[in-house]
């Protein structure tokens, strides 16, 4: 990957805050003119520093009132059922995050559902039919303290 210099942190930094802005207003507010503004905003996805632009939904406001941390430990970790387990986990849309750990699970997840019978369904209908899971354990949020924060640009 390309060296980041002192104005590829501001523009990251910017669209991180605002992925919407104008190209014009990015360049006013990293301090260049529009047209190397967006060689560097180029050269920046081209390098993978910037995966996509998305919009970030209310959570409660699309009715997903239940954030839900899923701890799972896996019965074995034969290439087979890790495979099977990412490819299978991969498609379920409740599961909007999902990480390889390390001690005592094997994955976390974060789960979004529309209440608490949402979770019930969840768990009968997608994860319990999921092959190769060991064990379960389940951590509701109470409520997001810091979310989404913008990523740290060193």
């Amino acid at each position: 990957m390309k060296a980041l210099d002192r104005i590829d942190r501001k523009i990251l930094m910017a669209l991180q805050a605002d992925g919407r802005l104008t190209n014009q207003a990015l360049a006013d507010l990293v301090g260049l003119s529009p047209s190397p503004c967006l060689k560097r905003v180029r050269a920046l996805e081209e390098a993978g520093y910037i995966r996509a632009y998305t919009a970030e939904l209310d959570r409660k406001a699309c009715g997903l009132s239940v954030t839900a941390f899923v701890r799972i430990r896996l019965k074995d970790h034969s290439t087979a059922t890790v495979a099977l387990f990412e490819q299978k986990i991969a498609a379920i849309d409740e599961v909007i995050e999902c990480h390889l750990m390390s001690g005592g699970e094997d994955y976390l997840l974060e789960v979004v559902v529309a209440g608490h019978d949402g979770y019930e369904r969840f768990m009968r209908e997608q994860l319990h039919g999921v092959p190769g899971i060991g064990a379960i354990e389940t951590n509701f949020s109470i409520s997001a303290i810091k979310h989404r924060s913008p990523c740290p640009i060193p």
